[in-house]
């Protein structure tokens, strides 16, 4: 039977959504949940490619088109997602996808087609783009005493001293606290933050998948993250803190409490979620017991000609960077929105 190429339709959302959790290199990030969530946020243009072999779905390939006027116009899997890229059930279907995305990216004279796969199985034998590592922890234990003795000396002091203030650990539905945390740890980062509704976004579109997690001390949310739960695994995707309680350490209870969570919850690894080689967030992750791997991310260059940069690291946004930690943090949350909109 002839392999076909064909743009995703709305009656296919159920047959994809079943594909994407059959497949042993999915993500949360495939699903439709995700394209309805940044196409209804960010306005970007989904253009979703599967591939079927007569009404059978052999492969899927989620792709938006973002335009902005820092980036320009690139062809995304997928924007502010640290997974995505092709998931195909043999080589001749994630070939076909990737040929499609190539042709579509010279139809639309897009600066770049980026793929960001989680696993080299994927590749589309593209330019490689080597930025990111991700830590995975399997998960044995729901038990405190036993997941803090698998744990490094350095990592279990700082949980134990996290134990010792009375911090009450809230599951929520309610996004607000979390959010205004995520605004001051994107500030003191210089990262321009996301809108509310970004957040109020995923919670209606992933449902029950997603957990919203925070650490409370008298009354107050001094840390929080949130989460996706999918096929047996935890990915703690966004979190925050309070830096004026860095020194009672909830960033560590906060951990500590969705691995115990996760495991409670039936899942058997967790997600500690991307980050940039030798960056704080790389030593922090490095320290739970955690398996680095190298994200096999790809490029296709179409219209531009070196590997695109536009992370922090960049020392072209050094200056941005150190302006944006001065505006003040009602300003970020109003400007931030619109301009995260140029780094998808």
């Amino acid at each position: 039977m002839s392999l076909v190429i064909r743009d995703f339709q709305p009656p296919d959302t159920a047959s994809w959504d079943a594909f994407v959790r059959q497949h042993p290199q999915s993500s949360p990030f495939h699903l439709t949940a995700w394209k309805n969530s940044i196409e209804q946020t960010f306005g970007y243009r989904p253009l979703y490619l599967a591939a079927f072999h007569g009404d059978r779905i052999a492969g899927v390939l989620p792709l938006f088109l973002t335009d902005g006027f820092i980036a320009g116009k690139a062809l995304i899997s997928t924007p502010f997602a640290v997974y995505g890229g092709i998931l195909a059930e043999d080589s001749e279907s994630r070939l076909a996808l990737a040929a499609r995305a190539a042709e579509l990216g010279r139809a639309l004279q897009v600066q770049h087609v980026e793929l960001r796969n989680a696993w080299p199985v994927q590749s589309a034998g593209w330019t490689p783009l080597r930025r990111y590592v991700t830590f995975t922890q399997p998960l044995h234990t729901a038990d405190p005493d036993g997941l803090l003795a698998q744990l490094p000396k350095k990592t279990r002091n700082m949980i134990r001293k996290s134990l010792r203030t009375p911090f009450e650990i809230r599951r929520s539905r309610d996004p607000r606290a979390f959010e205004r945390l995520h605004s001051l740890t994107l500030r003191r980062l210089g990262t321009p933050s996301f809108p509310p509704a970004h957040f109020n976004r995923l919670l209606a579109e992933f449902g029950s998948q997603i957990d919203l997690c925070e650490v409370v001390l008298n009354q107050r949310a001094v840390a929080a993250s949130m989460s996706f739960v999918f096929n047996g695994q935890m990915h703690i995707y966004y979190a925050a803190t309070d830096p004026a309680f860095n020194h009672l350490a909830p960033n560590y209870r906060m951990y500590f409490e969705n691995l115990l969570s996760a495991a409670r919850s039936g899942c058997s690894l967790f997600d500690f979620g991307r980050s940039k080689l030798n960056t704080g967030t790389f030593d922090f992750k490095r320290h739970w017991d955690t398996t680095p791997r190298e994200l096999p991310y790809e490029v296709l260059l179409v219209r531009r000609k070196q590997l695109p940069n536009f992370t922090p690291v960049n020392p072209r946004f050094d200056l941005a960077i150190r302006l944006w930690r001065r505006i003040p943090l009602p300003v970020t949350r109003v400007i931030g929105p619109w301009l995260i909109r140029q780094f998808p």
